[in-house]
């Protein structure tokens, strides 16, 4: 992939048009209403912008009011939004977000499904390695929070109001109409009934079909774990995996299970979270002391 000339001058005014770049990270690509990608220094893990700015406002936040451009959309109507259905508490990471948005305009999202970086084994979101499964709901909260680089951004597990804010983009930007992304998806997702379908969990980012708006592998392949609940007790995964059908597993599929249950035919993707005290530092030069290691983190298996 060629690498576009990296920005350099300061941008003091960010918006949705013109999206803030923390220290420690450089341009890669894109345009912001097609796909503005950065990419950390420290270990290559890519992240693409969601211009929340250019939405309409017809998300919800608290499940009763449709008047955000950040929020939950109930694309299928079976996607009902009540404390016994579908809801999403707003916690205090989620309100640091929901700020986030409001001075920013917009989020950053992983390119790519978090997968293991063989010598580290540290999470990262890069293209050619195997998506990281098998982990319940606990395991993989514990590992999205592992992007935190810098003082200037903080990382978590998708919420339900960020996965369908980037699905509302995907369609309002004239990406995929709404019927990819609500019926029907096998046209570009690793799918069972997909023309170039790989018949297993392919590696992240691996064919150019399966990427819109610069982010790779949105539908099929592997689900995706959200913070969002279903009921008392169950999460929400989005999306659809390698053996399901892209009719019944679209894109903005709402499916529900265990938040205990190590699912083999789910992963996950982390947000980015850009703190409002260190404006004044964005597209600066940042210094990196961050070196995780999970190599003591046991993942386990689905029986």
């Amino acid at each position: 992939m060629q690498r576009c000339k990296v920005f350099e001058k300061k941008n003091s005014k960010a918006s949705y048009k013109n999206p803030p770049i923390p220290s420690g990270f450089e341009y890669v690509c894109g345009k912001w209403n097609s796909g503005f990608v950065i990419e950390c220094k420290f270990d290559r893990s890519q992240f693409v912008w969601i211009p929340v700015g250019f939405l309409r406002t017809n998300g919800t936040l608290d499940g009763n009011f449709f008047t955000e451009k950040f929020g939950r959309r109930p694309f299928k109507k079976e996607d009902e939004f009540s404390q016994e259905k579908f809801h999403e508490q707003i916690t205090e990471e989620l309100s640091k977000q929901i700020e986030s948005v409001k001075e920013y305009g917009g989020f950053y999202i992983s390119r790519y499904c978090i997968s293991i970086y063989t010598h580290s084994k540290n999470p990262m979101s890069v293209r050619g390695n195997t998506p990281l499964t098998s982990m319940d709901f606990a395991q993989v909260k514990m590992f999205a929070q592992w992007f935190d680089y810098t003082n200037e951004v903080s990382s978590h597990l998708m919420y339900g109001a960020e996965y369908d804010t980037v699905m509302e983009w995907i369609i309002e930007s004239s990406a995929k109409t709404w019927k990819e992304v609500v019926k029907y998806s096998s046209n570009w997702g690793n799918y069972w009934n997909s023309p170039e379908g790989e018949k297993g969990i392919a590696v992240t980012g691996s064919k150019e079909k399966w990427c819109v708006n610069n982010i790779f592998d949105l539908a099929g392949n592997v689900k995706l774990w959200t913070q969002e609940r279903f009921g008392e007790a169950d999460c929400v995964l989005r999306g659809g995996s390698y053996y399901d059908d892209g009719v019944s597993h679209p894109a903005a599929e709402r499916t529900t299970i265990s938040s205990k249950y190590p699912y083999y035919g789910a992963g996950f993707r982390v947000t980015l979270c850009l703190k409002q005290n260190t404006k004044n530092n964005m597209q600066e030069q940042g210094n990196f002391d961050w070196n995780p290691c999970f190599c003591n983190i046991k993942i386990k298996s689905a029986q």
